[in-house]
């Protein structure tokens, strides 16, 4: 069963809306009259869908759907909207909203809206439990030596957490900006070996130094794998370069606040900080990061079902 919340002052439109849901099946609906009964429902019987007016006295829909996705993310809400209030739909539109209906056409498409963002949520809740059960996926780049590669790959796997529903957007940027450093450095300083000592003196300089590794030899023939083992529990990475490694008791203490101004440790700082445990092997030329996730796997937002 479906439960349903209509939010709207007047009690002819929400009427209006009982008929044009009357055909549906395992569908309840509530009433509230204004944005603060329709919260306080929404906590005390967790509504699957919220229909609500735009206009109302005291808090309007704009603001009951901002308040809906700060504090129950899980509930969807469809706008029902009136001649003028176009610009205040679009704008709730943006705030969280998957649909709207104009109030002229609930009649004839609010039960075929209505049963379109269920049915996506049925969707949603289906891959959560599914999301449950993933034991792991696992996905493996190889890469030349080129800096513009690098963002786009950690966009890759950012938006491949988003799809299988890991972690938040806090934590799926953090863990992106993990990447970056560590697959910039096992290029730029592992396979190239260039040092971050020459950026502190020139970034002309750096920068050239970089384009001319990567065409001399042995440098230009190394490559970089990169890859990504997900899990329900755990994301997981593993860089490695074909550079000589490094001497890993130089590596800049991340707990010193010291190396906040410091670019060459900066990206340490940062892996360190943003991964819950990072070893670096084979001397160096191996990096494995982890990030442990919260015990309930997040879902991703859906989108409009409307064009």
């Amino acid at each position: 069963m479906n439960t349903i919340l209509v939010v709207d002052d007047d009690v002819v439109d929400r009427e209006l809306v009982r008929r044009s849901l009357a055909s549906l099946e395992a569908v309840s609906l509530i009433e509230a009259q204004d944005g603060e009964m329709a919260l306080r429902l929404v906590a005390e019987q967790a509504p699957d869908l919220v229909l609500t007016d735009l206009r109302m006295p005291g808090m309007d829909g704009l603001e009951l759907v901002r308040r809906l996705r700060e504090r129950h993310p899980a509930v969807l809400s469809i706008l029902l909207t009136s001649q003028g209030s176009e610009r205040i739909a679009v704008e709730a539109l943006r705030a969280g909203a998957v649909n709207y209906v104009p109030k002229a056409e609930v009649l004839e498409n609010l039960a075929e809206t209505v049963v379109q963002a269920l049915d996506l949520l049925g969707l949603r809740r289906s891959r959560a439990r599914l999301l449950r059960s993933l034991e792991r996926s696992e996905t493996r780049f190889e890469l030349e030596n080129d800096p513009a590669l690098v963002t786009p790959l950690a966009a890759y796997f950012q938006e491949n957490l988003e799809r299988l529903g890991l972690g938040d957007d806090a934590l799926r940027t953090q863990v992106s900006v993990a990447l970056i450093e560590a697959v910039a450095n096992s290029m730029i300083h592992g396979n190239l070996e260039v040092s971050s000592a020459l950026r502190k003196e020139s970034h002309r300089a750096y920068d050239a130094m970089i384009d001319q590794r990567r065409a001399t030899l042995p440098y230009s023939l190394r490559r970089l794998r990169c890859t990504a083992r997900e899990s329900a529990r755990t994301i997981e990475y593993t860089i490695e370069d074909e550079g000589p490694g490094f001497d890993l008791t130089k590596l800049p203490d991340p707990t010193d606040p010291g190396n906040l101004l410091n670019l060459s440790g900066r990206g340490v700082l940062l892996i360190r900080t943003f991964m819950d445990r990072v070893d670096y092997l084979d001397g160096g030329s191996r990096i494995v990061m982890l990030k442990e996730l919260p015990a309930v796997v997040a879902t991703p937002s859906l989108a409009p079902v409307r064009d």
